[in-house]
């Protein structure tokens, strides 16, 4: 066999060329010279971040253990012998669900369970198997109570939906069940239970279907959720055992603040004014007594003392007799207590200079207003019969206002109830409406004829809000074909018509001014110089107040109430509870509200900007008209003129400082006087200073095209408004930037140049902006008496009634 080779070096070896370091070692020769040392300078902070195998277990095992004892904690806040019980709202998701029966159920779960009904319906169950205490209350069923049931939902810690297995498979949820579902899960579910009663009624072989039929239709809604029994003792122990021991789901607006759901309600009359003495359990933060509470639908008020009667439902009622007589926890003082002026006072001679020289006064007494005649005329009178009108107004020229929407459409003006009889078409338009009267003529001889069944479905109609809403969707729908568009007025200059607008050469990068040109209104409300840690620092320290403690039961003497306004809310209110949340700090006071609002899938038509909504902000809820925009980034929002379908866009309204987070409920008021749900979002600030700006675009068309230049017709109609107009950059449909070189004659046709050849189908474009406010109508939901609901209306109609003679002398 041959040997292998292997290979041997020889004595000329190869020696590779050192690598040279420079000037300094390198690390392996500092290695070998420090031979391991390290010296306590040397140690970077990267080196001293670094942990070991049993150092990061250790700190590992101490995070688990600090949530672990906040859990804990949490529960232990609830349901024990010196807390308050657990609070759970029996809601049935069907309208002929009795939610007695339930109760019955949950009564007989065991033998030595103590239940307590109080006077204003709650049901205090003791359970000592669990050493637990649990407080059940049922808000009234039915279409009409779904704002009394989001208020119970406000404040309760457990939500048992009550379902039914004898109504089908199809109707786990009817239609009042589907209808309040969506309203709460907007509004935020306080940890769900689902149970499932009368499963025993039916055919033995149906109720394994059944039941996973009912945890199908759950799982659509509420994945994490198993649908439990309940039609039996023990079924009903299960329940109370999840009640008790399931981690809660809170509902950080109402954790954030004092909250008390009332058991007990007294009203001591003193004059107009009284004293509302609320007893019951205190939940949530710490109450100062010196702060403010609100109560929905009663308003904001002071307190003038805390007691604390003895607890009538403690687990161990032996030492009740210690301490039988009631308690002053605290006092209010008249020098720390929070004031209820909600609007800052402007002095009206603040920034005020110097009074006007003899020769500034004859100036301008000197320039007289441009003035018109108006003449107002009812419609379908010819032009002799306006003549023996003798009623002639003094108005001035037009001017673009903020109230007006005739930036939105042309055709919003086209059936007020007067017209002026400077209009040049006044014959023509005379003459369309009387062949308008004579189609009217004809359809109702054709109606007159039709079916006794056609008449009794037109009497169920309301055809005016059919017509009011197919006009709004074919505005939002202009509005969507052609954004922002308007044309430009030809009896009118543009440099006159848009005076309140600029140009701006980038939208996103060009700067506004925040404190340019502010309404009046801005001198009644409150700004934070820093909205977002304001917020942290108020919520922090509501956490570290020591107040009257949550968990106790207590007694808040809530002072000067008027006698008319609760004579009123016990009358309109079917519930006998009251709840009082106690404020932050500013929470009263008069701000600037921006919140992002999404509409629900189910409302389809449009809304119109400044079209009146009921909006449920946290734990108020009032009425506005609120102004939209787009939801971005910058520090400016583009203005939008409706809120449609599918849309997410931000809304903004004067209102009441709120701290988020906030979850926001937006409601339209149906034609049948039933509330609808169009939207629902969240807080998103309470800044003055966000700027929203309304964009008009002003459309040109190409007469002569050259290369890089091209002549542009009906942008504008008089030589002065292209020289007024002549720094403000242009935009193409097709993309292409451009600017006015010069005007071509007297009626507005004017040179342009591009940065490319224009198409012969390119439109050309110019946007204008002007910030818009929203106006200040902001009006809270409280329940009033019938005179002053009648005051209310009457001024109501006169305030219609002057705004819609301002529009006809406007036209």
């Amino acid at each position: 066999m041959a040997d292998h080779a292997f290979h041997r070096p020889g004595p000329l070896k190869q020696t590779n060329k050192a690598h040279k370091t420079g000037r300094h070692r390198s690390k392996g020769a500092i290695d070998n010279a420090l031979k391991g040392k390290v010296g306590l300078k040397a140690i970077s902070h990267k080196h001293k971040l670094q942990q070991r195998k049993e150092q990061r277990r250790n700190q590992m095992n101490q995070l688990r253990k600090n949530k672990r004892d906040e859990v804990l904690q949490q529960k232990r806040q609830l349901g024990g012998q010196n807390t308050a019980p657990f609070l759970v709202c029996l809601l049935p998701m069907h309208e002929h669900i009795d939610a007695n029966s339930a109760i019955a159920i949950l009564q007989s779960c065991d033998s030595e369970i103590v239940v307590e009904k109080s006077a204003s319906g709650i049901v205090y169950m003791n359970l000592p198997r669990f050493k637990q205490r649990f407080a059940f209350v049922v808000p009234p069923v039915g279409r009409g109570n779904e704002l009394i049931v989001l208020d119970y939902l406000k404040v309760c810690d457990t939500t048992l939906m009550l379902t039914s297995a004898a109504f089908g498979d199809d109707e786990i949820f009817d239609r009042w069940g589907q209808r309040v579902f969506n309203m709460i899960s907007a509004q935020g579910i306080p940890t769900p239970v689902v149970a499932l009663m009368d499963l025993e009624s039916i055919n033995p072989k149906r109720r394994i279907a059944a039941k996973q039929s009912a945890q199908k239709f759950i799982d659509k809604l509420l994945p994490e959720e198993k649908v439990m029994q309940m039609d039996t003792a023990a079924e009903g122990l299960n329940i109370m055992r999840r009640i008790g021991g399931q981690k809660k789901r809170l509902l950080h607006n109402v954790n954030n603040r004092p909250n008390l759901f009332g058991d007990l309600v007294e009203y001591v009359p003193n004059g107009e004014m009284g004293t509302l003495k609320v007893t019951g359990y205190l939940r949530g933060q710490s109450l100062n007594v010196n702060g403010l509470v609100h109560i929905p639908g009663l308003g904001d008020f002071q307190l003038g003392q805390v007691d604390a009667p003895p607890d009538p439902n403690k687990l161990d009622k032996k030492r009740d007799g210690e301490l039988a007589e009631v308690r002053l926890l605290d006092r209010s003082d008249p020098a720390k207590q929070t004031s209820l002026q909600a609007e800052n006072i402007p002095d009206p001679m603040d920034a005020e200079q110097t009074w006007p020289t003899e020769e500034e006064i004859e100036a301008a007494q000197k320039e007289t207003k441009k003035t018109k005649l108006i003449k107002r005329v009812p419609k379908g009178y010819s032009e002799y019969q306006a003549a023996w009108i003798p009623d002639v107004e003094e108005v001035e020229g037009q001017e673009d206002d903020d109230d007006d929407d005739d930036d939105d459409m042309s055709g919003d003006e086209e059936d007020e109830d007067f017209m002026s009889c400077d209009n040049k078409s006044f014959e023509d338009e005379c003459e369309k409406r009387e062949s308008d009267t004579e189609e009217y003529l004809d359809s109702v001889s054709v109606s007159s004829e039709a079916a006794v069944n056609d008449e009794k479905y037109d009497q169920q109609m309301d055809f005016q809000e059919e017509r009011e809403t197919l006009k709004k969707l074919q505005q939002a729908r202009t509005d969507q074909l052609w954004p922002d568009e308007i044309d430009t007025p030809l009896d009118v200059p543009a440099h006159e018509r848009f005076q309140k607008y600029r140009g701006l050469e980038s939208f996103r990068t060009s700067p506004w001014d925040a404190k340019e040109n502010l309404p009046s209104d801005y001198a009644r409300i409150y700004q934070f110089q820093n909205f977002d840690r304001t917020k942290r620092r108020i919520l922090a320290e509501a956490k570290e107040f020591e107040g009257i403690l949550p968990g106790l039961y207590i007694t808040l003497h809530v002072i000067n109430v008027p006698a008319s306004r609760w004579s009123a809310f016990r009358s309109a209110h079917i519930s006998d509870n009251v709840i009082v949340y106690g404020m932050l700090p500013h929470e009263h006071q008069m701000c600037v509200m921006n919140v992002v609002l999404q509409r629900i899938p189910d409302s389809e038509v449009p809304l119109k900007s400044k079209e009146q909504l009921i909006v449920q902000c946290g734990y108020r809820r009032f009425v506005v008209n609120p102004i939209y925009s787009q939801h971005t980034n910058g520090d400016k929002h583009k203005f939008e003129r409706f809120f449609r379908p599918y849309e997410t866009v931000c809304a903004t309204f004067y209102a009441p400082i709120q701290f988020p987070p906030a979850a926001v409920l937006a409601f339209k008021v149906n034609p049948d006087s039933s509330l609808a749900l169009v939207a629902r979002g969240r807080l998103l600030s309470c800044n003055p200073d966000r700027i929203v700006l309304k964009r008009v675009v002003l459309s040109g068309h190409p007469m002569r095209i050259n290369r890089k230049s091209a002549t542009i017709r009906y942008m504008f109609f008089y030589k002065e408004d292209v020289e007024y107009f002549k720094p403000v950059k242009l935009r193409t449909k097709c993309g292409r930037m451009g600017h006015i070189k010069e005007s071509l004659g007297t009626h507005g046709h004017m040179k342009c140049y591009f940065d490319g050849q224009l198409r012969s189908y390119d439109t050309a474009f110019m946007y204008l902006y002007k910030r818009v406010f929203p106006k200040w109508n902001y009006e809270e939901c409280l329940v009033r008496s019938a005179e002053h609901s009648r005051q209310e209306n009457e001024a109501e109609i006169r305030r219609s009634s002057k705004q819609l003679d301002d529009e006809a002398m406007e036209q």
